[in-house]
């Protein structure tokens, strides 16, 4: 199957960057959001993204007016009718995907494929909200998409060959190292990662170091390019905790359980660089560790 036009439900963290990134490979985009304003600061974030691009010499002014004029943002889900490729982003909640996807299933053209960007969530449960679960499939990006090498391609248990095709295809064209993996709980990446971070959050309330003493430690003694404290606070704590609290479920572990610190940065409203504060504090030039406890 050919893709020429793309949709991605949601312009927030991850929308707006996997709208960005399928624009700059040539592809026509359909961007939604529940919301002007949503809509505007997901739009907003493409054209600022671009602007450093221009600013920098990494893209010339045409070449970014060009990548703005294929993205098309809007209000109404029927502009996704005639996507190939239509790509959920909306918040890591279950029940928001699932109803979103049944509307969807109703409104894009039969031969179209889904694709959900969840970091955990199953992607079996979602595909049976539709009457295409041969045609459904995971698309892991990474935050910032922008940036971000990797992209997970998952398969369910009904994904047909030929959806994977194009999952892996769609990824290598937005110049992605593609890792295809099963609908197994965390996926690859977050199956390994998130019990890391947990423990760096565990160790800090055990008092083995200081924010900054964790995070200088792994990335001068284990070659980390951040810390996992740092790590925690760019994923997004209220990420973060969604993601355990659904491999704790699947696993019942407590290497997968929220640590108390975790579970209080998130109910304060301390989702991390998002909110401007999470381990640091990003309100200033610099960021600057704070008591994740005050």
């Amino acid at each position: 199957m050919e893709l020429e036009k793309v949709g991605v439900a949601g312009c927030g963290l991850m929308g707006h960057g996997i709208a960005q990134a399928s624009a700059e490979a040539g592809y026509e985009v359909v961007v939604s959001e529940v919301s002007q304003e949503a809509l505007d600061k997901g739009i907003g974030k493409i054209e600022k993204q671009l602007a450093k691009g221009v600013e920098k010499g990494k893209v010339d002014q045409a070449d970014a007016d060009a990548v703005l004029g294929r993205i098309q943002g809007t209000l109404d889900t029927g502009d996704f009718a005639d996507c190939d490729l239509v790509i959920e982003a909306v918040t890591e909640d279950l029940p928001t995907k699932l109803e979103l996807w049944k509307e969807l299933d109703g409104i894009v053209k039969e031969d179209a494929c889904f694709a959900t960007n969840t970091s955990s969530l199953p992607v079996a449960e979602q595909a049976a909200a539709t009457g295409r679960p041969g045609r459904f499939l995971g698309l892991h990006f990474f935050n910032p998409v922008q940036r971000m090498p990797l992209l997970e391609v998952i398969e369910a248990d009904d994904t047909e060959t030929g959806t994977m095709e194009v999952g892996v295809g769609f990824g290598e064209s937005l110049g992605k190292t593609v890792v295809e993996t099963k609908d197994k709980p965390g996926f690859i990446v977050n199956r390994l990662l998130v019990p890391y971070l947990l423990d760096g959050i565990r160790g800090y309330e055990e008092g083995i170091g200081s924010v900054e003493e964790i995070d200088i430690a792994m990335k001068a003694g284990a070659g980390h390019p951040m810390g996992p404290l740092t790590l925690c606070d760019v994923v997004g704590l209220d990420t973060l905790a969604s993601i355990a609290g659904v491999m704790y479920e699947a696993f019942g572990e407590s290497r997968f359980e929220a640590p108390a610190t975790l579970q209080k940065l998130v109910a304060d409203g301390h989702y991390g660089v998002k909110s401007g504060r999470g381990f640091y504090d990003y309100s200033g030039d610099a960021p600057v560790a704070v008591d994740p406890g005050s």
